[in-house]
C-alpha cells in the first residue's frame, strides 16, 4: 500500500482516496481533498496560504533541514528482495522515526521559547491601559464565589430536609406498627369471646 502526498498541501492521500489529476505531458498530481484541487487549478501558490505545508516550512514553523527527512525521499532502485535486508529497513524506519519525533519536538520548544515572556509583558500592558480589566476580574471571582457558596447552602439545606424526612419516615412505621398491635389485640379478644 502506498501513500502518497498531496502535491498542494503535502497531506497524506491514502489508497481509494482524493483526486489525481493527470496533465497532458503525463504527470500525476494527487490531491487530498477538492479544496486543494480547486486551488491547483486556480494556479494559487501554496507558500501563501497558512493552512499548507509549505507555508509552515517558508515561516519557519516547521523542521526543513534535517537528516532524517531524506530517508522519506522516493528512490526509483530496484533492489533484489532479501529477508535481512527487509527487516533491518523496518527496525530502522521505525528508529528513524522516534529520531524525527524527538527533533521535531525539541525544534518546537526551541521555537515556542520566548512566548511566556511576551505574553507576560504584553498583559502587564495592557492591564496598565485598562486597569478597569482587573476589578471585572475581582468582580467575576466574587460571583464565583458567591455561587459555590449558594451550592453549598443548597446542598447542606437537602441533606437537612433529607434526614427530616427519614426521621419522620420512622415516627410514621412506629405509629404504624402500634397502630398494627391494637388491631393484634382487639382480634385476639374477640377470639376469647367467641371461644367462651
Amino acid at each position: 500500500m502506498r501513500v502518497y502526498q498531496c502535491h498542494f498541501c503535502s497531506a497524506p492521500v491514502y489508497p481509494l482516496h482524493g483526486i489525481m489529476f493527470v496533465r497532458n505531458d503525463a504527470k500525476e498530481f494527487r490531491f487530498c481533498r477538492s479544496k486543494c484541487h480547486k486551488s491547483f487549478k486556480q494556479r494559487r501558490n501554496p507558500r501563501k496560504l497558512r493552512w499548507t505545508k509549505a507555508f509552515r516550512k517558508a515561516a519557519g514553523k516547521e523542521l526543513v533541514v534535517d537528516s532524517t527527512l531524506t530517508f522519506a525521499a522516493r528512490r526509483n532502485v530496484p533492489v533484489r528482495y532479501n529477508r535481512d535486508l527487509v527487516a533491518t529497513t523496518l527496525k530502522a524506519m521505525s528508529r528513524i522515526e522516534e529520531i524525527r519525533q524527538k527533533r521535531e519536538r525539541a525544534f518546537y520548544k526551541n521555537r515556542m521559547r520566548g512566548n511566556k515572556d511576551k505574553d507576560l509583558a504584553y498583559d502587564r500592558k495592557l492591564i496598565e491601559q485598562h486597569p478597569e480589566l482587573l476589578r471585572m476580574r475581582e468582580v467575576e471571582l466574587r460571583r464565583k464565589a458567591e455561587r459555590l457558596a449558594a451550592k453549598e447552602n443548597a446542598m447542606e439545606e437537602e441533606e437537612e430536609i433529607t434526614s427530616d424526612d427519614m426521621m419522620s419516615e420512622d415516627e410514621d412505621m412506629e405509629s404504624e406498627s402500634e397502630a398494627e398491635q391494637v388491631k393484634q389485640k382487639v382480634l385476639l379478644k374477640n377470639k376469647r369471646k367467641t371461644r367462651a
